[in-house]
């Protein structure tokens, strides 16, 4: 760690009052080395990560940190705030401050390095050793590992009195992160710097295996309880390792053996098999999904965020123990891997919380569908005209050489296509709730829902009753014989027909009957009724740029456009939709165009990109500015979104694709004036952000980004003041 971090890099005395400030003041240093080539574009990573999840930790620390295309080496740089800082501690301010900068490519043995230090912040000789240090040069020194955490560090403890899955690991034994016996250090299932060394691991599966096979005279009881854990953060760098040592520490304390596997971002070695079968519990601590969980399948466990394994990873034992008192275990089915249901269940989370995770899935999974058959029927028709519809079926009737018979294949591919939408979506909302078991019962009952024309509302419904039946036929105690079956023969089965029966005989007539009464309405507006619905989608679309409530407005439009003969208020709902969608990032692009000065080097290259992806009905093409200044970017781009919404309703512009932008303007009715109310949308919301921006008042000294005096390139303190997030 000698070249990562240097007396250069650390501020004794850091003033900063808020965590955008100190976060830039510490990148400063970076800046001033060249160990980071775009301030702006790095702080906006910084943001991005920090929006994640909070990551001020309990003791004092505030540890941001990113991987970064703007990095050109793995740096670190650190601050002690006299004041504190509040980086969103549960205990209160952060007074040791460590800014950890990676490049986007990190190769594994510096991503190590700063693991160690994460795992180091969780010894209190290190991080007393560092608020007593009297100049930089120390603390670089303490860091590096140079010296020891404190004179007065005790002797490691006696192996002897190490539980068999943690060696002779001393919590101040290490003199540092990078220094020489830190590399062998770790715990347990960790390995080198929480690298997850095979040797660490077959250690602890040797001593499970001697557990296992002690002579028959040793008392059962004897045998402490096991637990397997595994950590895991979105960048893989500081949390992920810092939550592994917090509970191998909180695991010796209860005199139990625990061993952690780390999936970070210097890779991860699996637990040993023998490990996890003879594990008595398991504890997931993660923010990302965990790689192989089926592993642990079959197992008492407890299911939380990775911040959870720093604050509380006591109760965190005391919890999974009392699970596998009760003979609570997890499904046997696998898990899917990288689905946005990995995090569904976390601890803590309300109701809402995890009702919108599971309608978001569901959603999730459905838009390919929609994009798909909606563009190919597009297309059908713009080939062979609305009449194309009535054709005959292609493996009846198809003529090489004729374009309406090609307009009928694509029609008749998108339709194909568009069938699947209600399934997909109860099929995976069932799948967001339950894991892979809900995938039957929630695909039937998905279809069921289309077979009795309940449309979008009985998908919705259909996936709900699908996940709520699966889990509860999970929570009921099943003999260890059986379990093996119960995935893949009885949930399926009884989940079926439970489902079935419930959309056939008791729900299905009533909601068919109010989806019709909504399609009824909505073929009923018009005037201002229709504008005011259009205004209204307009602002979804516009809230949270791709977020729920765009997706929300999204999917009410796919859904009444999803029919063999949509109505003519359907079609203008698409087409609201999809023009006030494009608003937000056309109107940045057109805002860093005609005042760049205004926004960031690293806005105006981004600016760019928005002008293809705004014409393109990608609304997150927005994000990077609303993420940089949501204060001024969401409420302007609400107001042109429903400038936009309400002149396309009222100019009674149509559309049946339910994606592509300009690029399906040939297949929007009135397609002029849908344009005019693009560009109006586009106007209003340029003109308010650069308004906005333009009220900000600089702090005295700063210099606007773009000025003659911001664009030569260097970096210092007296530079713009323009937050990374408002």
């Amino acid at each position: 760690m000698s070249d990562m971090i240097t007396a250069d890099l650390v501020d004794l005395d850091l003033s900063a009052s808020t965590k955008e400030a100190a976060a830039r003041s510490l990148a400063e240093r970076m800046a001033a080395l060249g160990r980071v080539t775009d301030l702006e574009g790095f702080l906006a990573d910084v943001a991005a990560r920090e929006a994640q999840m909070p990551t001020g930790l309990d003791g004092g620390i505030g540890i941001p940190h990113c991987r970064s295309a703007h990095v050109t080496e793995p740096t670190l740089a650190f601050g002690r705030s006299a004041a504190g800082i509040d980086f969103g501690a549960a205990d209160g301010p952060a007074d040791l401050v460590f800014l950890i900068a990676a490049p986007a490519g990190a190769d594994d043995a510096h991503l190590t390095i700063l693991s160690s230090l994460a795992r180091q912040l969780m010894n209190a000789d290190f991080t007393d050793a560092l608020r007593s240090a009297g100049d930089p040069a120390t603390a670089a020194a303490l860091i590096r590992g140079d010296e020891p955490p404190a004179p007065e560090s005790p002797a490691p403890e006696s192996p002897a009195s190490e539980t068999p899955s943690t060696g002779a690991e001393g919590d101040s034994a290490s003199p540092g992160p990078a220094g020489a016996g830190s590399a062998g250090s770790g715990s347990a299932g960790s390995g080198s710097a929480g690298s997850d060394s095979e040797d660490s691991v077959s250690a602890s599966a040797a001593a499970s295996a001697d557990a296992d096979t002690a002579p028959a005279s040793a008392p059962e009881t004897a045998r402490p309880f096991r637990i397997v854990a595994v950590t895991s953060c979105p960048t893989g760098i500081a949390h992920t390792y810092m939550a592994a040592e917090s509970l191998e520490k909180a695991g010796r304390e209860a005199g139990v053996e625990l061993v952690v596997e780390t999936q970070g971002s210097a890779g991860f070695t699996r637990l040993d098999p023998a490990v996890v079968a003879a594990a008595d519990g398991v504890i997931f601590a993660h923010d990302v999904p965990v790689r192989d969980k089926d592993r642990f399948a079959g197992k008492p466990t407890v299911d939380v965020g990775v911040k959870a394994g720093i604050n509380r990873p006591a109760e965190l034992i005391g919890e999974v123990r009392g699970k596998a008192e009760r003979g609570e275990v997890t499904s046997g089915s696998p898990s899917g891997a990288g689905t946005p249901v990995e995090r569904a269940g976390e601890s803590g989370e309300g109701y809402g919380t995890k009702l919108r995770k599971w309608l978001m899935s569901g959603v999730s999974y459905m838009v390919p569908f929609v994009a798909a058959g909606g563009l190919l029927i597009a297309l059908g028709f713009a080939i062979g005209g609305y009449e194309i519809k009535s054709a005959p079926s292609v493996m009846d009737h198809f003529v090489w050489t004729q374009t309406d018979s090609w307009a009928a294949l694509l029609f008749q591919i998108g339709a194909v296509a568009f069938g699947f939408l209600v399934p997909v979506l109860a099929g995976y909302i069932a799948y967001g709730m339950a894991d892979r078991p809900g995938l039957v019962p929630g695909f039937v009952g998905g279809m069921i829902a289309s077979t009795i024309n309940a449309g979008f509302l009985g998908g919705l419904v259909a996936g709900l009753l699908a996940g709520g039946v699966v889990m509860a036929i999970q929570k009921v105690r099943i003999p260890a014989p059986v379990r093996g079956i119960m995935p893949v023969v009885v949930i399926p089965l009884i989940s079926s027909a439970i489902v079935g029966f419930l959309m056939f005989v008791v729900v299905g007539k009533p909601i068919a009957s109010a989806q019709k009464g909504m399609t009824d309405w909505l073929n009923g507006l018009s005037g201002s009724n229709a504008v005011l619905l259009g205004a209204l989608l307009g602002l979804m679309m516009c809230f949270d740029l791709g977020g729920p409530v765009n997706k929300v407005a999204y999917t009410f439009a796919t859904a009444g456009i999803a029919v063999s003969n949509p109505g003519d208020s359907a079609m203008k709902i698409m087409a609201a939709v999809m023009a006030a969608g494009m608003v937000p990032p056309l109107a940045m692009a057109l805002a860093t165009t005609v005042r760049g000065k205004l926004f960031t080097p690293t806005e105006r290259e981004n600016g760019k990109a928005a002008w293809v992806l705004g014409a393109s009905f990608i609304s997150e093409g927005a994000i990077p500015f609303a993420a940089a200044d949501p204060l001024r970017v969401i409420p302007a781009s609400m107001a042109g979104g429903a400038v936009t919404g309400a002149l396309s309703m009222t100019f009674g512009a149509t559309l049946r694709a339910p994606h592509g932008g300009i690029f399906v303007v040939p297949l929007i009715g009135n397609p002029f004036l849908y344009l005019v109310a693009v560009a109006a949308g586009v106007c209003v919301t340029t003109a308010l952000v650069v308004v906005l921006k333009g009220m900000r008042k600089p702090a005295p000294g700063t210099v606007r980004p773009g000025s003659a005096e911001g664009a030569t390139g260097t970096t210092s303190a007296q530079e713009t003041k323009q937050p990374v997030a408002a």
